[in-house]
């Protein structure tokens, strides 16, 4: 059953130089991970009706099931994304695994 990693990122300090290091260094590693079906980032204009939002970046990464989620994380590519989530990742920020109905 298709899995998705959902990672939030909350508002940084710096927009500029998160979204700037974000598209030149963390998703070019992201891009490195086996078994990825599908990649979608999405930057959050606020909440309905145009309140504000705490967070600033959701991305979800798409796998054909568990096993291959865990496999990417445990490559040497997820392991270096991992590493760079802790030095980026502004506070507020989390992840989440999701299984997807049919």
């Amino acid at each position: 059953m298709t899995v998705k990693l959902t990672v939030v990122y909350g508002t940084p300090d710096d927009a500029e130089a998160f979204d700037k290091h974000y598209t030149e260094v963390h998703m070019p590693i992201v891009g490195r991970w086996p078994g990825v079906e599908r990649t979608e980032v999405a930057k959050v204009q606020g909440g309905p009706g145009g309140s504000p939002s705490p967070y600033h970046l959701i991305t979800e990464i798409y796998f054909a099931d568990t096993g291959a989620l865990d496999a990417a994380l445990g490559s040497d590519a997820g392991r270096e994304a991992g590493k760079d989530f802790m030095s980026i990742a502004p506070s507020g920020s989390f992840m989440t695994v999701s299984e997807l109905s049919d």
